[in-house]
């Protein structure tokens, strides 16, 4: 049975690595799959899952790590301080993954001197440059700085560890290695929790099985209010909605939240107050002094009286709201089947994509959700998700529908993709676009040029697909670390425009003229050798690339030969 699970799995990798559909090799696609199956509870997207890997030379058994706060994926760019108040979970995950039929030490040796350097506080990064890649030092410098910002928050600190490979049986020694680096790991901190997961071939098998469940029942506290269509208005106790939003580990199940509204605002002033009143059982009924929660669904009916089924149910309003009772309950679990009070839940159907966006931004009107947040619900998205679908290139504004749907990786544009691409091309900022991945969106003035209502739709399309086209250049090149490729593919993007318009200052009616077959492998290849050049010359490292004198310094160049 055990050779069994290492031939399905074989087979299994094979056909993804197929649909994959971009020049790697099997064994870093197999970085790639198995950070997918490890951390799918987190519904991370594509672009996500990518950013997080590391694994090439040099990288200390580390070949992908991702740091998460309080669920949320952290990058460098957020104000962590601002975002966490209190009681802050911290989770660090180090993912080992070898397409070989066995674990071995070797991979756990590098693990643990990767940790014994890199988990002391105060380590200095140039100390490790030559040793460790970039993108090793970083994650770890990330981690660092999130963790000291939120210390006086009293967080809870995780880190986890998994070694994925074809493995059946381990061998003694290797868990023995496995147990001195957890200890090794809690020298340097004491206070986190350290966990180590073996994922072998029959856990990836069940962990690529397992599909999220798309109908949910939800047990009502009185026969549900229904008006005109599939709309219901009823009363849900506390603990029933909890069962309601996690999973049977006690776990909050985060593909339900809108995926754009999603984001939990720590501890504000109106959490403080939704947890007052949880923790006040014996006052006013819950319902009484909350707005409750909205839930869009595809279909919904109320077979037997007090009872929901949802298809499809997507939280779009309440999560503050879901936040605080998921909170609540975990904290004081015997409360589960004591408390008696209730929260009130709205489940629509929408008639359509419009009418669905319109509740979104209607319903999150009185709640201090990030501009960012909100963005995807404008009409702009919708008509660009239209026009690139037939094209074969699919928006994701709500994001992960077309991973969902099975599309390909390399097909699927991202919403921070498109405003990097944007922000790189349309208003000359490469730099911005590698510096600030996470709050692009924030700012008016930029989002206002960036989608305005009288952009051609064509320019979307022409650039990010020529963002994507020059990304899977220089992975399939093989001459560019990951690291370089995360630095210089936006600089690039913008030399192509600016070689494709003959303007240093690409504008959207000159993208809009350009036809797809001028957007030559030769200026492509150009470009590359080019920005990677002057790259190096000017340090070569993240620093530089998130730096103005990069972009000033392209410029300049451009201009020269534009003029000639």
């Amino acid at each position: 049975m055990s050779k069994n699970n290492q031939i399905l799995l074989d087979e299994i990798v094979k056909q993804e690595y197929e649909n994959f559909a971009q020049e790697v090799t099997i064994n870093r696609f197999f970085e790639f799959f198995a950070c997918s199956q490890i951390l799918k509870s987190s519904e991370l997207s594509y672009d996500e899952i990518e950013d997080g890997i590391s694994g090439e030379s040099h990288d200390g058994g580390a070949d992908a790590i991702y740091l998460f706060v309080n669920g949320d994926l952290i990058k460098g760019d957020e104000n962590i301080k601002d975002k966490y108040k209190k009681n802050a979970e911290i989770e660090f995950f180090i993912i080992q993954s070898k397409l070989e039929n066995s674990f071995n030490e070797d991979a756990l040796l590098k693990l643990a001197r990767l940790c014994s350097n890199l988990f002391v506080l105060d380590f200095d990064p140039n100390q490790y440059h030559g040793r460790y890649n970039e993108k090793v030092i970083s994650a770890f410098e990330l981690f660092r700085e999130t963790y000291l910002a939120l210390i006086t928050k009293t967080p809870k600190l995780k880190i986890n560890f998994s070694y994925a490979s074809k493995g059946v049986d381990i061998h003694p020694n290797v868990i023995k290695q496995k147990d001195d680096l957890i200890s090794d790991v809690q020298k340097n901190l004491p206070v986190a929790e350290v966990n180590f997961n073996f994922i072998g071939a029959e856990a990836l098998i069940q962990l690529f099985q397992h599909r999220p469940n798309d109908v949910f029942s939800l047990k009502l506290s009185e026969n549900p209010l229904s008006t005109t269509g599939q709309v219901f208005i009823a009363l849900v106790s506390l603990s029933n909605y909890f069962d309601f939003i996690t999973d049977e580990n006690g776990m909050l199940i985060k593909h339900i939240f809108e995926s754009n509204v999603r984001d939990y605002q720590g501890k504000t002033t109106i959490n403080g107050e939704i947890q007052s009143t949880l923790e006040n059982p014996d006052a006013e009924d819950f319902w009484w002094l909350n707005n409750g929660v909205t839930i869009l669904a595809s279909y919904a009916a109320a077979p037997g009286g007090k009872e929901l089924v949802i298809h499809d149910p997507e939280i779009v309003n309440g999560l503050q709201t879901s936040s605080e009772i998921y909170r609540y309950f975990t904290t004081h679990f015997e409360m589960l089947k004591k408390d008696t009070r209730d929260v009130l839940v709205r489940v629509i159907v929408p008639e359509s994509e419009e009418a669905r966006d319109r509740i979104i931004r209607a319903t999150n009107s009185q709640t201090p959700i990030p501009k960012a947040s909100l963005r995807a619900t404008d009409e702009v998205h919708r008509q660009i998700e239209e026009f690139m679908k037939p094209r074969n290139l699919f928006y994701d504004r709500r994001k992960n529908f077309y991973k969902n749907e099975g599309k390909k990786p390399k097909d699927i544009i991202s919403v921070p993709f498109m405003s990097q691409c944007l922000i790189s091309v349309l208003m000359q900022k490469p730099d911005y676009a590698r510096a600030r991945p996470s709050t692009l969106l924030d700012d008016d003035d930029s989002y206002e040029k960036l989608f305005h209502k009288n952009n051609d739709l064509i320019t979307y399309y022409l650039v990010s697909s020529l963002g994507r086209r020059i990304e899977l250049v220089l992975k399939s090149n093989g001459d560019y670390s990951i690291a370089e490729i995360n630095d210089i593919k936006f600089y690039v993007l913008y030399s192509v425009a600016v070689r494709l318009t003959q303007n240093v200052y690409p504008s959207n009616a000159a993208i809009a003229k350009l036809k797809e077959d001028m957007l030559l492998d030769e200026v492509i290849e150009h470009s590359i050798v080019s920005v990677f050049d002057l790259y190096k010359r000017l340090g070569g490292n993240e620093k530089v690339a998130k730096g103005i004198q990069f972009s000033s310094a392209l410029k300049d160049q451009l201009r020269e030969e534009v003029a000639k």
